[in-house]
């Protein structure tokens, strides 16, 4: 027999949207393009063919429609890995949770999912102003102390490095991205890189403002580490939590990294939208 979701584990709301992104299914496309920022989501749906779809629930706003025929969903999640888990996971139970019936569905839909955010670079050679896709992530957060996970062993092998070097009380966790969608959208306008996920973007990133951060040189911690020829490269809020959930629940995921900062030179790009812009155009050519 089929296990009934409660409705207290999976919310819906009384129009039969979902409860946290408001999104009916058929409100979604099979491609997504997520951001953090809310305001985002219009720079690029500015250019689709025709927009069908726009909704708005707190930081969650979707805009669905097409691009050069495609049909596309581009979305906002806001910041951290936290929201990643209640998007992620809202985002899977609408293709693959029948809302009405709340019973799982005997044929399992992949989603395409490719974040656009801007990022740091924690090396000299990627200045700011160039464009990262992320081979590997590492969660440097404590998501998935709360999930049972498979890793393969260079996964657990770099969330040990990571451990070790930052000397911290748990295993940093480590998944992989979609190959598929690396091998479509990792061009040579791009840089292939690993990216770290930070908790927080003053001291879990090693800036000091008032108050003094625990691990003041963790940029240069991680850049010194070396897994089998995986080197982090980048650093952002939300890149391994999708990489997690994304695995987990069976669907191809992607960050690309707008590098706006370099923390090693102490460059910051003069106009950080022309960074984004040129991401964004990326994107939707080659998703």
């Amino acid at each position: 027999m089929t296990k009934v979701i409660p409705a207290s584990e999976l919310i819906i709301n009384p129009d039969g949207s979902i409860y946290h992104l408001n999104l009916k299914p058929e409100f979604l496309a099979s491609s997504v393009i997520t951001v953090g920022d809310p305001e985002r989501v219009a720079k690029i749906s500015q250019y689709f063919d025709h927009i069908e779809v726009k909704v708005a629930k707190r930081e969650f706003v979707t805009h669905t429609g097409t691009y050069k025929g495609k049909r596309l969903s581009v979305m906002s999640t806001g910041m951290g890995t936290d929201n990643i888990e209640i998007f992620m996971t809202e985002l899977d139970a609408l293709v693959n949770i029948d809302l009405h019936t709340r019973k799982i569905k005997p044929k399992h839909t992949a989603l395409k999912i490719v974040r656009v955010g801007t990022s740091g670079s924690m090396r000299k050679e990627i200045p700011a102003g160039a464009l990262v896709a992320s081979n590997f992530a590492v969660g440097l957060d404590t998501l998935m102390q709360y999930y049972a996970a498979d890793f393969s062993q260079k996964e657990l092998a770099i969330g040990n490095a990571v451990q070790q070097s930052l000397g911290l009380g748990f295993r940093p966790y480590c998944f992989e991205g979609s190959k598929p969608l690396l091998e479509r959208l990792c061009t040579n306008d791009t840089i292939l890189g690993n990216t770290a996920t930070c908790p927080g973007f003053f001291g879990p990133q090693g800036r000091e403002v008032r108050l003094k951060p625990a691990i003041p040189d963790i940029i240069e911690r991680l850049a010194a580490i070396d897994v089998e020829g995986v080197q982090l490269t980048n650093f952002e809020m939300e890149t391994a939590g999708y990489y997690a959930m994304g695995k987990m629940l069976g669907h191809e995921v992607l960050s690309l990294n707008a590098i706006v900062a370099n923390r090693i030179t102490q460059e910051f790009v003069d106009d950080p939208s022309e960074v984004v812009e040129r991401l964004i155009h990326h994107t939707l050519e080659n998703i």
